[in-house]
């Protein structure tokens, strides 16, 4: 089964998540939305006086996690700040809040994440579905479903 392409479907469908950063040795978590997914990688806005604009450019790696009605998907990676401009704009001018916060896209910093682990996992079949895929060397093994289908 094509779990990387449900994944990205599901990301698309479903753009608000949770991210993950590291300040002082700590997680720290904030909602963030997927403004783009691109094959395996995620295009995200933010701004540079933000707290998070300086997370990412001390440590880079990642984690952003959505769920929704029994489905999660987890991306690890590190992100990038080398958005092309006509993404940037793309993204200013089909996002319905950006406009009402921001007065142009370039008011704002565009970053993505290359997506190099990732988890799907689904708790609505029976038994449940659980994969961990590594996108660097097109790996997967399957992840804890409960102790009775555990191998």
């Amino acid at each position: 089964m094509n779990y990387i392409g449900q994944a990205f479907q599901f990301l698309r469908d479903h753009n608000e998540g949770v991210l993950a950063t590291v300040a002082d040795g700590k997680p720290q978590t904030r909602v963030f939305q997927v403004m783009r997914a691109e094959g395996t990688t995620l295009f995200f806005a933010t701004s540079a006086k933000k707290a998070v604009y300086g997370q990412f450019r001390a440590n880079p790696n990642v984690e952003f996690l959505v769920l929704h009605e029994g489905v999660s998907v987890r991306c690890a990676g590190s992100v990038s700040f080398d958005v092309p401009e006509p993404t940037q704009r793309w993204i200013y001018d089909n996002n319905p809040v950006l406009p009402r916060l921001y007065s142009s896209y370039g008011q704002l910093v565009y970053f993505r994440l290359p997506v190099v682990h990732l988890e799907y996992f689904d708790l609505n079949p029976t038994p449940p579905i659980a994969a961990h895929l590594n996108l660097l060397d097109g790996t997967m093994h399957e992840g804890f479903r409960g102790e009775k289908y555990s191998f």
